[in-house]
């Protein structure tokens, strides 16, 4: 069996945060990590080069496919921040329509600047995701 590609490192998080050239980017994302350690108790890390994780749980699918993952985390991309979230938590719809100007994939919420969401309305998104994911896989 394969492992992960997206594996935790030991790469420095404020190294990551250091090389955003935009700086509205680079404070967002350091928002991000203000909010999702409120939210986790968790310190940062980067996982597979590129992504902000915080904690970790474990899964296995009934395929024999078994890996870790971080509990939430967030990336910044080319247009976009993407922050990871569980494909469905509890009322992730209602939170969604209130939240602000974005785009959602199956597990992941694309914003393109904090300003153009309510930070609260994201902060429960996060928080609601991380309680699915640990009811899903302790």
């Amino acid at each position: 069996m394969t492992e992960n590609k997206t594996q935790p490192t030991d790469a420095r998080v404020e190294d990551y945060l250091s090389a955003i050239e935009d700086e509205t980017r680079r404070i967002d994302c350091e928002a991000l990590v203000r909010l999702m350690s409120r939210v986790t108790k968790q310190a940062p890390r980067i996982w597979g080069g590129n992504i902000v994780g915080f904690g970790s749980y474990h899964y296995k699918y009934e395929s024999g496919r078994e890996g870790d993952a971080a509990l939430t985390g967030f990336s910044s991309r080319k247009g976009d921040i993407s922050v990871y979230l569980a494909a469905s938590g509890t009322d992730q719809e209602q939170l969604l329509a209130r939240l602000g100007k974005h785009k959602m994939g199956k597990a992941c919420l694309y914003i393109r600047r904090l300003s153009d969401v309510d930070s609260m309305v994201l902060e429960q998104l996060v928080a609601a995701s991380v309680a699915e994911v640990q009811r899903r896989y302790g």
